[in-house]
């Protein structure tokens, strides 16, 4: 049985009943947005009604609230924040990871010229390494996020691309598994940084992954002239720029060994 818009608004609003908060968000204005929606994307000849209609989409229920409280908004102090992402982990595995992808991080470092522990530590931070890469699914984050009115241009935009990256690769848009933020596959690309910088076809290949954030790094760096700041380009927080040069020295020293 196919579900309609109203169906799915009158499901949510009868949990956020049940949890009522001064902030939730109004059903009435999310219909209403969702309907605005469906409307711009058959002007751009894009049919999302028939995803909406799928039972695989739900709405990600209070989902401003997932961005006003992550750890980059809520942590203040370095030691704070690596404890939130798990930085002592992810050290106890970097050398296993390093010791199974060396050759393609090399390969990655004398293509794009990002070195090979920069780019081990932007894929620990963001899926320890492969081990996770989100319980979403991209679709329903977008159309949540345009729902609820955060940033909804840019949740416009990102339905847009992801749109242009499915049917450009044949893949079923509702399979997709990203973070709350939209973010797919080990190295956590959004989906304009898929049509930008990605390599590959696979999304799950590691190849495919270590080269596109090589790809995304080496195109910031060229910009900004740092590779600091391509780093930040990746996720702007100073926070998890550290994080991650951290994570990447303790890299080092692991393929300095192997050396």
């Amino acid at each position: 049985m196919k579900k309609t818009i109203t169906t799915i608004l009158l499901l949510l609003v009868t949990t956020l009943s049940i949890h009522a908060y001064t902030s939730d968000p109004d059903p009435e204005e999310m219909k209403k947005n969702i309907e605005e929606l469906v409307e711009y994307f058959e002007g751009q000849g894009y049919d999302i009604q028939k995803y909406l209609d799928d039972s695989r989409f739900e709405l990600v229920e209070r989902i401003t609230q997932k961005f006003t409280r992550s750890a980059e908004v809520k942590i203040e102090s370095n030691e704070d924040y690596k404890k939130a992402v798990g930085f002592d982990r992810k050290t106890k595995l970097i050398a296993e990871f390093i010791e199974e992808n060396l050759t393609y991080l090399q390969e990655a470092e004398e293509e794009y010229g990002i070195p090979t522990h920069v780019i081990a530590a932007i894929i620990g931070i963001e899926s320890e390494f492969g081990k996770y890469y989100g319980t979403y699914n991209p679709f329903n984050v977008y159309i949540s996020m345009y729902a609820e009115g955060h940033r909804s241009n840019f949740a416009k935009s990102q339905l847009e691309e992801l749109l242009i990256f499915v049917n450009k690769n044949d893949i079923d848009i509702l399979e997709l598994k990203s973070s709350y933020a939209g973010a797919m596959s080990y190295a956590q690309f959004i989906p304009s940084s898929l049509n930008r910088w990605w390599v590959g076809s696979d999304l799950y290949d590691m190849p495919n992954n270590i080269k596109s954030v090589a790809n995304y790094l080496a195109h910031f760096k060229e910009i900004t002239g740092s590779l600091e700041k391509s780093i930040y380009r990746y996720n702007p927080s100073d926070l998890y720029t550290q994080a991650v040069l951290s994570l990447a020295e303790e890299a080092k020293a692991v393929i300095e060994k192997t050396d």
